[in-house]
């Protein structure tokens, strides 16, 4: 007989295991430069709310829904019914839940008894000492992680090589700060710290009297209290994974922090032993969900469910007639929510004109090389790797880009003079007198915010024609723009241009990277209106008139100008109309800007919204996303003239072109997950802004280039600030999980989810919910998880369908 042995993990292995387990809850954080949203909730998509409120409440003290007063004012206004708050309840877990409906309305009357977070060493060490330990880490952590990861903000930064732990070695060796606040002997403790960082966490954490079960549950927390710095490692594991290497950042910043707890306990051990075994022994037990959890998740999926029924009634309004025969003008936008406003009041202007919705970067994913520049931007979805690289294309070649590298390097040598250890108090006696003019111009809202006016893009290098004609085949398909083109077809990206605003990368395209989107549209529009592409086109049943030509245009979202890039187009080639397409442009403009002041505080009417992008002490020069809670991929006559007030993401769609259901697979793993990044970002800086905001803008801090702090110490804050959901007196948005819908067959739908267990766990555990839509446009089913639907038209009942076979 042959015996099999099955060896036990090692305690390094098992240390591993944990440290990587728990690094996967915490979501990344993009650098200021290329900032974009994150779902804060991304570690936890594969459990419902109420398991992550355990989970998270425990970790970190932060909650997952709302206060009670906030549901209780929605039910006492009538938004929240009794049928809202049945559904609702029917979904939660049985052994948890409220027993009936009167019995839920006496739960939300009463305040909910918030979980207790369960205290680090380092409170206890500050509890038994008097000393602020949790506070003096953050800001020496800080002290050395804004200049270790700096991106070209310091004048001074340590030498590259080198693990972050062994640079952090190094580093904290010499800062006697610790060891005068009264930790002595630190610096001999972190000399004899084992090489490598698995053996510094094994032995630190056996030194804690960690059971291997407890491992995660502290790792999660000690990374938690890292806050942006965490999530700027989970950032670089992120980007080396989709590059196909690794990265360990993020276990060095855990040994580096549990290094300090060993460091305590050892100095405390003896008045704080017995809290602490309670402590490791409860990190061992896994978080269980109480009731009062439950409560609050079913009270957060009433106000959704009425949000859904609010949109239900919106969608099936009668739609308004629309123009027949060939557009005059086609407009495609990004899907981003600030374009709906600026659509509807764009085709309210001649019945001729037609817009659509597709991700802003136009599905061209560059790495983009700008004018004079070596910096490679990553223009498309940080889900995606670059495909194609391109750079500016510029007419007088070689020397007018050293020219431009001459002056950009004379900049910055002057910038560096200013802000010098030695240089920058000599630099305000002298000089200072000189900046008056450009502050007050600043103060006055007089200030430089222009759209980008690089030359054009190329891509470098060349693609074949086969691959140039297969591409612009898939985004047209994509769009659903096969067919009926307008003699010009509009390519609008989107960006933002605002002054002395360091998160402006967050107002800029989602879908570009956090990079305004005009460099997408312009190579879209060259690729369309190439004759060797539109043969190839017309070969493969897309046939483009040849009247037809495609406009690159850059939408500003803060003052709804919109830039037109004609010059791109041969003099022979530029639309004869062009003076009446700016007409429409501009008043487009006027509308969507009369509409947006009634939301911005203090804009008074929407003469004073552009004024606001150039205002240098303005905290909120556009809401950017705030109020989204839908997403709609369906044609466009579904949407409208229908007022979704510009919180709908709207992707054109039309199933009947979508052979073999591709474009839906694409819409549901990209779109979606990028839409729902954005949703649960701004929920998540509502509902938990100690943990995921980051505080507020006039406190705010640049650090490293990277982020902010808010102040000048403690942790780098990730997150969106409060100004940016908030107007002062109320929530400018409504934190409600996203509602896609979808017009296509639910066989289909299900089929993706099928295939795609990461998205289907987002529905599955309601992070987002999911709806599909009848041959009429309205909201006909509701997904149930599992694979199921409801109707929601008959209670338990399943409404007809169209056979999956008629289409594929």
């Amino acid at each position: 007989m042959i015996e099999i042995v099955h060896s036990l993990p090692t305690a390094h292995e098992t240390v591993m295991a944990a440290a990587d387990a728990a690094g996967r809850r915490i979501p990344p954080l993009w650098p200021l430069a290329s900032s974009v949203a994150v779902n804060p909730f991304l570690g936890h998509a594969g459990e419902p709310l109420w398991a992550a409120g355990a989970r998270l409440a425990r970790a970190g003290g932060a909650a997952v829904t709302m206060p009670r007063r906030w549901y209780r004012d929605r039910v006492a206004a009538g938004l929240v019914t009794d049928e809202d708050l049945r559904d609702a309840l029917a979904q939660a877990p049985a052994a948890l839940r409220p027993a009936d409906l009167d019995a839920l309305k006496a739960a939300m009357q009463a305040e909910a008894r918030p979980v207790p977070a369960l205290p680090t060493l380092a409170s206890l060490c500050a509890e038994a000492s008097g000393i602020d330990w949790p506070g003096l880490i953050a800001d020496r952590i800080t002290a050395w992680a804004a200049g270790h990861f700096d991106e070209g903000q310091a004048l001074w930064t340590p030498p590259p090589g080198g693990s972050a732990l062994a640079l952090w070695r190094t580093w904290a060796l010499h800062d006697l700060t610790p060891e005068i606040a009264g930790l002595s002997g630190f610096a001999q403790h972190v000399a004899g710290v084992p090489d490598g960082t698995v053996p510094a966490l094994a032995r630190a954490v056996a030194r804690l009297g960690l059971a291997p079960d407890a491992l995660e549950s502290y790792f999660h927390q000690v990374l938690l209290s890292l806050g942006g710095w965490a999530q700027y490692a989970r950032y670089r594991l992120w980007q080396a994974e989709l590059a196909g290497t690794s990265d360990g950042t993020l276990r060095d910043l855990l040994a580096i922090r549990t290094i300090w707890d060993e460091a305590l306990l050892a100095r405390y051990g003896d008045q704080i032993v017995e809290r602490w075994a309670a402590v490791a022994a409860a990190h061992a037990s896994p978080a269980v969900p109480t009731p009062d959890l439950v409560v609050d998740a079913v009270l957060q999926d009433a106000c959704e469910r009425a949000g859904q029924r609010a949109l239900a009634a919106t969608l099936a309004t009668a739609a308004p007639q629309g123009g027949t025969g060939r557009p005059v003008l086609q407009a495609a936008f990004c899907i981003d929510v600030r374009s709906e406003v600026f659509r509807r009041a764009l085709e309210s202007l001649d019945p001729g004109i037609r817009t659509l919705g597709f991700a802003g970067f136009f599905g061209l994913g560059l790495a983009h090389r700008r004018f004079a520049s070596d910096v490679v931007e990553n223009r498309l979805p940080v889900l995606l790797k670059p495909a194609l690289r391109t750079c500016t294309a510029c007419p007088e070649g070689e020397i007018a880009d050293r020219s431009a590298r001459i002056v950009a390097r004379a900049g910055r040598a002057w910038g560096r003079f200013r802000q010098a250890a030695v240089s920058s108090f000599a630099f305000v006696e002298a000089a200072g007198p000189l900046y008056l003019g450009k502050l007050l111009a600043a103060s006055l809202g007089r200030g430089q915010a222009a759209a980008p006016e690089d030359p054009p893009p190329r891509l470098d290098p060349s693609l074949d024609s086969a691959s140039r004609v297969a591409s612009a085949a898939g985004i047209l398909r994509a769009m659903s723009l096969t067919a009926e083109f307008a003699p010009v077809v509009l390519l609008a990206g989107h960006g933002a241009t605002v002054v002395n605003n360091p998160h402006a990368s967050a107002l800029h395209c989602g879908a570009c990277g956090g990079y305004t989107g005009e460099v997408n549209a312009r190579l879209l529009a060259q690729l369309l209106n190439d004759p060797a592409v539109r043969t190839g086109l017309a070969e493969q049943g897309v046939v483009v008139p040849s009247d037809t030509v495609f406009l690159a245009a850059l939408h500003d979202t803060t003052t709804d100008a919109v830039t037109l890039y004609a010059d791109d187009l041969p003099v022979t080639r530029r639309p004869p109309d062009l003076a009446r397409i700016r007409g429409w442009l501009a008043a487009a403009g006027t509308i969507a800007r009369g509409e947006r002041a009634l939301r911005l505080p203090g804009a008074g009417e929407g003469g004073r919204v552009a004024r606001r992008s150039r205002d240098w002490a303005e905290t909120r020069p556009e809401w950017g996303l705030a109020g989204c809670h839908a997403f709609i991929a369906a044609p466009r006559h579904r949407t409208a003239g229908r007022a979704l007030d510009g919180r709908a993401f709207l992707h054109e769609y039309d199933w009947r072109q979508d052979n073999g259901f591709a474009v839906l697979e694409l819409i549901l793993t990209a779109p979606v997950v990028v839409a729902s990044w954005i949703s649960l970002q701004y929920y998540g800086s509502v509902v938990a802004p100690d943990l995921f905001g980051s505080g507020n803008k006039l406190l705010h801090n640049v650090t490293g280039g990277i982020g902010v702090l808010e102040g000048n110490g403690g942790l780098l804050r990730a997150g969106l600030p409060g100004q940016s959901v908030h107007d002062g007196a109320a929530y400018a948005h409504e934190p409600l999980r996203l509602s896609v819908c979808l017009e296509a067959p639910r066989e289909a739908i299900t089929e993706v989810l099928r295939r795609h267990a990461e998205v289907r766990a987002l529905f599955d555990n309601r992070w987002l919910h999911l709806f599909a839509l009848d041959q009429d446009g309205r909201i006909a089913w509701r997904y149930a998880g599992d694979l199921r639907w409801t109707s929601t038209r008959q209670p338990g009942g399943v409404a007809p369908d169209v056979p999956l076979k008629a289409v594929v």
